[in-house]
């Protein structure tokens, strides 16, 4: 789909352009989503550029994301998507300036477009620019960043307070497979954000290198800059994040070994209070003849007494000497 996006008034008008029409000169921004090969085709003739494809934009090497071609400069970022649910993903998507117009490729949507979109739809700077448009969407992606570590934060911590400070069993009645599941579930979400803010730093530092070239304004290389330290004090609050989720999964497999050692403990206890009641209905079990308890008329209550009080006095001398 191929949408094109028109300064009109105040706001910035957003059309479902179609491959057959006519494409209007004052787009400062084209959104390729999931592009057929005639919208490719009719982008390239317009601007006289090459668009990478998907396959293309999943290269990882630097020199195939981020290069000039035909006076445009093309950069890839990693973005994540689906990071509100259990199974986020990160998706390619590139960013084309061509002039003053920016042309945005991608397959998935980040919710980063659906924010700049919607805002710009209601309220957009007079004199819009693709460059413009394009450090909106990187600080809406940062931002995005931002909040998504902030509410990993928020789960490790309550994560750490179920292992490290609860009484009892960890985490009061949840069990150790699903505690595992969480954490394993937050590593994922630290690491894809760190892989997207990686490649958002290293697009800033290209855009950066790139501004005197394109006479870019002072205060739009000085927002680069601020953006650059955003990202390098996300990235390390994404290590120190990464750092706390492996202590807390050795914490929780130490947990687990304890538990599992204590269950052992117990039925080895078990056994142990168990022997001598066994070995006193061994002897009885015996039949000697000449067994004097066996004409004794309370002999059989005598041995189940007997039998009790070799369970119980184990017990309590386990429980005395701290052993239980």
């Amino acid at each position: 789909m191929l949408s094109v996006n028109v300064p009109s008034g105040a706001t910035l008008e957003r059309l479902n352009f179609d491959a057959g029409g006519k494409f209007p000169d004052g787009a400062v921004w084209l959104d390729l989503y999931s592009p057929t090969p005639a919208e490719n085709k009719l982008v390239e003739r317009a601007l006289g550029i090459a668009l990478p494809t998907r396959e293309e934009m999943q290269e990882i090497e630097v020199t195939s994301r981020l290069y000039v071609e035909n006076g445009a400069r093309f950069m890839t970022a990693t973005l994540m998507c689906n990071s509100d649910t259990d199974v986020p993903r990160t998706t390619p998507v590139t960013f084309i300036l061509s002039g003053h117009r920016l042309v945005t490729m991608r397959y998935d949507e980040p919710k980063p477009f659906t924010i700049v979109g919607t805002r710009l739809a209601r309220l957009c700077p007079p004199n819009i620019t693709g460059e413009t448009v394009l450090m909106d969407l990187l600080d809406a992606v940062i931002d995005r960043a931002a909040d998504i570590l902030e509410r990993i934060g928020s789960d490790v911590d309550a994560i750490s307070h179920a292992i490290l400070e609860s009484e009892g069993s960890v985490g009061r009645g949840q069990s150790f497979k699903e505690m595992l599941k969480s954490i394993g579930r937050r590593g994922d979400h630290t690491s894809k954000v760190r892989e997207s803010l990686v490649s958002i730093g290293r697009l800033l530092l290209y855009l950066a290198a790139e501004a005197d070239t394109m006479k870019w304004a002072k205060d739009q290389r000085a927002a680069i800059k601020g953006m650059q330290r955003d990202v390098q004090s996300l990235s390390d609050h994404a290590t120190y994040l990464s750092q706390k989720i492996s202590f807390l999964l050795d914490a929780m497999l130490g947990v687990v070994s304890l538990e599992q050692n204590n269950i052992i403990k117990i039925f080895s206890v078990a056994a142990v209070v168990f022997m001598p009641p066994t070995l006193i209905a061994s002897i009885y079990g015996m039949n000697f003849k000449h067994m004097p308890e066996l004409d004794f008329e309370l002999g059989y209550p005598f041995a189940l007494v007997l039998m009790l009080l070799a369970a119980v006095l184990p017990y309590f001398f386990f429980r005395w000497m701290k052993w239980l």
